[in-house]
């Protein structure tokens, strides 16, 4: 198991300790308080993620041959999301993000708790997450 596969467990395994999808949101308000803040000067429009209805700023930075992702977002279940996308992603490289499978988000039974622009909106995060890293690896 690679070790975005052994991150995703990781959340597969905390989702599972919820029954109800209320505290599955708590849990998920939670990680998005936790999230490490984006450098003010990242929040422009260059780093706005297209396609989400909330505004999500995402950044991202090649250090020692790993991505390092930092975000921030004006709605707190979206904040949630990309704490937990940043989590899996942040510190891999760029080939082991471009190739990732995303299973935990159905495992956990996200995508289907989701309304249909946060739906959308988790797609493009996951987008321009793969992006970065597929423009990182063709620089190496």
């Amino acid at each position: 198991m690679n070790p975005i596969e052994e991150i995703q467990e990781e959340i597969v395994d905390e989702f599972a300790l919820f029954d109800e999808w209320m505290d599955k949101y708590e849990h998920l308000i939670e990680l998005g308080k936790e999230l490490p803040l984006i450098d003010e000067q990242y929040k422009t429009d260059d780093n706005l993620i297209k396609g989400c209805q909330s505004r999500v700023w995402l950044h991202a930075e090649l250090k020692d041959g790993m991505i390092e992702y930092t975000a921030d977002s004006d709605a707190i279940i979206t904040k949630g999301i990309i704490a937990l996308m940043i989590r899996v992603f942040s510190g891999q490289k760029p080939a082991a993000i471009a190739g990732a499978s995303l299973e935990f988000i159905d495992r956990i039974g996200l995508k289907e708790h989701l309304s249909p622009t946060r739906s959308n909106g988790l797609l493009a995060m996951v987008k321009q997450i793969k992006l970065y890293a597929v423009a990182f690896q063709a620089k190496m």
